[in-house]
């Protein structure tokens, strides 16, 4: 019987330990997906400082975290979403047709990437998802996005998110490829795209967290969808839903706040801290 509650004592604390270091994540996760530092990155490094497991599950909760973030990222557009791209009824007199070109040009922007994570995804994951392959895209796009912000100040051309046209969204989506290399930060990758492409830093940030949405969809459901069994076994319905619900309430947060951030500062004081987090990561992290 002692030996059946020191056991079962082992158990709970290391049910209590998981649903923790999920929130943790959750967190992390929440503050980071839409700030140009790659929320993936950070993941994987605060893992590696918790002495996360690396399992299947592990790996794919990172992934599937991204659901509680882009829940917020729905709701905080929700009156974009719903004044562009529900109220356009064909042939309505006030269907905008910029709403049907903005939902067109998302579908356009997606696709690159979404073709690429599904051919190379798994490679990614088995090659890249560790310490040293972050620290290494952290320092080198936190080095171009200083460069970038240096030349750009001031050459924008289009300042809304309405402007966008196909050629721009293709173009963006092309950029977003460089996402799936841990520790680029799709948001960065987008949102310098855009900027690349004309688009001021906040018209350049909506398109980006816009396109968040059937991008994250995607890897969120293939996830679950595929290594379910393995999230429900090696961190628990709890844990998983602990993470979500953080992930959420700071993606909301953080999304609020980097908009009216980055049209005062730009990208400068994101880049200076990609490159600081990834001498730290060397340091500390094999």
């Amino acid at each position: 019987m002692p030996q059946y509650l020191a056991a079962g004592q082992i158990r709970g604390n290391m049910r209590g330990m998981q649903i923790a270091h999920a929130i943790v994540l959750g967190i992390v996760e929440g503050l980071t997906e839409f700030v140009p530092v790659s929320s993936t990155g950070h993941l994987i490094i605060v893992d590696g400082w918790l002495g996360g497991g690396g399992g299947e599950g592990d790996k794919a909760f990172e992934i599937v975290i991204q659901g509680g973030a882009l829940l917020a990222c729905i709701c905080y557009y929700l009156p974009v979403l719903k004044r562009h791209l529900l109220d356009m009824p064909a042939g309505a007199p006030n269907s905008p047709l910029h709403g049907r070109r903005l939902l067109s040009n998302l579908g356009i922007a997606a696709v690159p990437a979404l073709a690429l994570g599904l051919v190379a995804g798994k490679q990614i994951k088995a090659l890249l998802f560790a310490p040293a392959p972050v620290a290494a895209a952290l320092a080198v796009g936190g080095v171009l996005m200083i460069a970038l912000d240096l030349l750009m100040r001031g050459r924008a051309t289009r300042h809304a998110v309405e402007d966008v046209d196909w050629q721009t969204a293709l173009r963006v989506g092309f950029y977003q490829c460089l996402a799936l290399i841990p520790g680029t930060s799709r948001s960065m990758a987008t949102i310098a795209g855009g900027q690349l492409c004309g688009l001021d830093a906040r018209a350049a940030a909506d398109f980006s967290f816009l396109l968040a949405i059937p991008v994250l969809g995607a890897a969120v459901a293939h996830d679950i969808l595929k290594h379910w069994h393995a999230l429900l076994s090696e961190v628990g319905g709890a844990a998983i839903t602990g993470g979500l619900v953080t992930s959420f309430v700071f993606g909301w947060a953080s999304i609020a706040g980097f908009l009216k951030l980055i049209s005062r500062v730009g990208l400068l004081p994101f880049g200076i801290y990609r490159i600081v987090l990834a001498a730290v990561v060397l340091v500390t992290l094999p």
